[in-house]
């Protein structure tokens, strides 16, 4: 149970660091700069970082109209869910 709660705290801290990467990135795009490379981006969504792209894509209005993002973030969710419920399932019932 204790390996749950820190996979959890683990999940929630990497979602805010990949929001915050959303909110530096539209920080940069307005000042000019270095910026976050859309690579990147998407990586640190398919890496169980989606929720927290999509949530800084939202909240900073940032990548909303690139039809790259509107179709890979929530894919990476998917997929990332699909993985989560794959390994409970596996060892739920192994």
């Amino acid at each position: 149970m204790k390996a749950l709660l820190y996979v959890a705290t683990g999940l929630v801290l990497w979602n805010l660091v990949t929001f915050g990467m959303m909110g530096f990135d539209k920080h940069r795009a307005k000042k000019g700069g270095w910026r976050v490379p859309e690579k990147r981006l998407f990586l640190c969504s398919f890496l169980f970082g989606g929720p927290g792209v999509a949530l800084g894509m939202s909240v900073f209005r940032h990548k909303t109209q690139h039809m790259s993002f509107k179709i890979l973030v929530p894919l990476s969710i998917f997929l990332d869910v699909a993985a989560v419920c794959a390994v409970i399932w596996f060892v739920k019932f192994r």
